[in-house]
């Protein structure tokens, strides 16, 4: 565009200042941008002479904002459609890396400049979007968590560093056009920072903000700590617009920078969450270090308190005995006193006694209970032994069947007389392993019984 602007022989300080205000605003009011379909279309207005004329000529501001409000809201139309377009063919997350993504910014952030009112400092003065996209927070709580974050960012050190940090973030979280409609609505507060003809001021700040509607369809993700966002210059690269907007082929042909782009995003992603969860795990391992150190000083003092009162015990139990050795003595001493030394003798003797009693009791409960133990592991051996016999006959029962099965080619008397012997032996062994079988059940029946009777003693014991 600087080739447009004609380059005087002889410069001067008025020549400058007309030619620094023109390269700010040529891209504004030298032409008028409009849409044909897909093109962006640059009409030529008349021609701004930046040397001095004799007369010049004064053009109404109103007429100019009026344009530049124009421009900016054509340009806006474009970027975003063509931002939604490209992103839905693209498939995937865009990143800061995306030019149309970065194009999108540079208007939104000449459209949030327009008309500001120039602040001054002691360094001059300023002109800084990032105040009113401060307000935000007052409108919408939500954006609270938007310019907590942007604030805590390290990296960011201007107003226009944080109000292009905030661009991002609001469209990460797909809310950018709720928060610019919440502060359009509020022209109150925005007539603090702008002008009464700036964009923000007027309906092409309203329409800009429904088209903004539409980005809540692609996702956008930034990683802003090692991004320089106060030193980026701003300016609107019309070339991206001039040309067809389809460029499916060279998208095509970036195929591989594509799938290395997604494959670096995603392990920036992952590691992010890596992070997270490392973070997350030490803290709760922090948490449970604290928690065991505190409950072993909790444990230390009960220990503590127990050891105190175990020596107060020992305390209370010598004091006692000092006074009733000193009473011992005083009742000696005092035979006024006789009748109550008798009744506390007599009151010892009987606790004595009835410790004796409680005692030997102990000691026949104690011998029962060997007794029962006694008997358990004899009736356990006998069990043993019955059932190694029952085994035993077992196995002569299943050879006398085997000699049976044997026998069964000899003679038919020999044969009769055989089978009736081995039946009759058959039927003995049998008798005797009922009889082993239920003298087994009744000695598992006496175990148990005398089980239940030490089990009793030993409760009754405790």
């Amino acid at each position: 565009m600087s080739a447009l602007t004609p380059q005087s022989d002889m410069p001067t300080p008025t020549t400058d200042k007309i030619t620094q205000a023109a390269m700010e605003t040529i891209y504004l009011c030298k032409f008028r941008v409009s849409m044909d379909g897909e093109w962006l279309c640059l009409r030529e207005l008349d021609d701004i002479s930046l040397t001095p004329d004799p007369e010049p000529t004064h053009e109404d501001p109103n007429y100019l904002m009026a344009n530049e409000r124009m421009n900016l809201m054509n340009m806006a139309k474009l970027s975003i459609k063509g931002l939604i377009e490209s992103a839905l063919n693209l498939g995937r997350t865009l990143d800061s890396d995306y030019a149309p993504l970065q194009q999108f910014f540079v208007v939104m952030e000449h459209c949030l400049k327009h008309g500001l009112k120039a602040k001054k400092t002691f360094l001059g003065q300023n002109k800084s979007f990032w105040g009113p996209l401060e307000l935000v927070e007052k409108l919408v709580p939500e954006a609270a968590e938007i310019t907590a974050s942007v604030k805590d960012l390290p990296g960011l050190k201007t107003p226009v560093g944080r109000g292009r940090a905030w661009l991002r973030l609001a469209l990460m979280q797909k809310k950018l056009s709720e928060y610019m409609k919440a502060l359009i609505n509020r022209k109150d507060l925005l007539s603090e920072f702008y002008e009464p003809n700036a964009l923000m001021m007027e309906e092409e700040g309203a329409i800009i903000a429904g088209l903004l509607v539409g980005l809540n369809v692609i996702d956008a993700n930034f990683c802003m700590k090692g991004e320089d966002l106060d030193s980026q210059v701003g300016v609107i690269d019309f070339s991206m617009y001039l040309k067809e907007g389809n460029s499916t082929k060279g998208n095509e042909g970036d195929g591989q920078i594509t799938a290395i782009l997604d494959q670096k995003n995603y392990v920036e992603e992952l590691n992010r969450h890596l992070s997270a969860t490392v973070n997350n795990l030490q803290a709760k391992v922090d948490a449970l270090e604290k928690s065991n150190t505190k409950l072993t000083e909790e444990l230390a003092v009960a220990n503590n308190r127990i050891i105190t009162l175990q020596e107060e015990m020992e305390r209370v139990k010598e004091e006692s005995s000092y006074i009733l050795e000193s009473n011992r003595k005083v009742t000696k001493d005092r035979t006024a006193d006789g009748h109550a030394l008798t009744e506390a003798r007599k009151q010892l003797k009987e606790e004595t006694q009835l410790r004796l009693d409680v005692e030997k009791e102990l000691e026949v409960q104690i011998g029962m209970r060997q007794e029962m133990e006694l008997a358990m592991k004899m009736l356990e051996k006998d069990v043993c032994e019955k059932q190694d016999a029952l085994v035993a006959l077992r196995q002569q029962l299943d050879d006398l069947r085997a000699l049976k099965h044997e026998l069964s080619d000899m003679g038919a008397k020999q044969k009769s007389e055989l089978n009736s012997r081995l039946e009759e032996k058959t039927n003995q062994m049998a008798a005797t392993i009922k009889q082993l079988e239920q003298s087994e059940k009744d000695l598992v029946k006496q175990a148990k019984t005398l089980n239940s009777a030490a089990n009793k003693l030993i409760q009754k014991h405790h």
